[in-house]
């Protein structure tokens, strides 16, 4: 099989996961404990994929670290009580092996924190379908190139070889900055029209729908 790609780099929130309204949600419910205002369903979207921390500063800046440690914990709290109700999307359990078994290396590019993407996997039983994982506490965050740079020299892809897969304008900057090729999922965080003004090969309603994608492409 001819394929145009020999690395598939997935963002894990809103693009595998179906979790934009919790973390939202969470992100809301933590600044209204501490007491700052509460921002809008759109702000909260927008700054999904981003790690935590540059998350809160976009969100609420200029505020103390001891403000930033109080609304982390509260995010924390809010997020982890219900996030094992968090669900795959439909079709996820059946995508990643068949991309194995074609051949194709996997890897996940995520503004979670390790100890959030690891806890993921384990409950969602996907660990073993990646070759290599980047969260955004262990490297720069997107739009930064570097995490989606590691996993190309971690498993020796060039980044003409490497396609990304996310939701959101922060994964479609990331693989831009990286030279890598993206293409978008309008099932998660950002809307549609902020998308499409970003780089991208084709905007597909889920990640169900990639396999037929990558079997017309190019």
């Amino acid at each position: 099989m001819t394929r145009a790609f020999d690395l598939i780099a997935f963002d894990w929130d809103g693009t595998l996961i179906d979790s934009t309204a919790l973390i939202s949600s969470s992100l809301q419910r933590a600044a209204a404990d501490v007491e700052l205002p509460v921002p809008s369903q759109e702000d909260a979207q927008h700054v999904i994929g981003l790690g935590l921390m540059q998350a809160l500063a976009w969100l609420f800046p200029q505020q103390s670290e001891a403000r930033y440690q109080a609304l982390l914990g509260r995010y924390r709290y809010h997020f982890l009580t219900r996030d094992s109700e968090i669900t795959l999307f439909a079709g996820v359990t059946e995508l990643l092996p068949a991309l194995r078994a074609q051949g194709y290396k996997l890897a996940v590019a995520t503004g979670k924190a390790r100890q959030g993407l690891d806890r993921a996997l384990a409950q969602t039983g996907l660990q073993a379908y990646f070759d290599a994982t980047r969260c955004a506490d262990e490297t720069a965050s997107k739009p930064d190139p570097q995490m989606l740079l590691e996993l190309m020299d971690e498993l020796e892809v060039a980044p003409q070889r490497v396609l990304m897969i996310g939701d959101t304008t922060h994964d479609l900057q990331l693989a831009a900055n990286a030279g890598a090729a993206a293409v978008a999922v309008s099932c998660g965080a950002h809307p549609l029209e902020q998308l499409q003004r970003e780089p991208h090969l084709a905007m597909l309603p889920d990640v169900s729908a990639l396999p037929e994608w990558l079997a017309c492409y190019p």
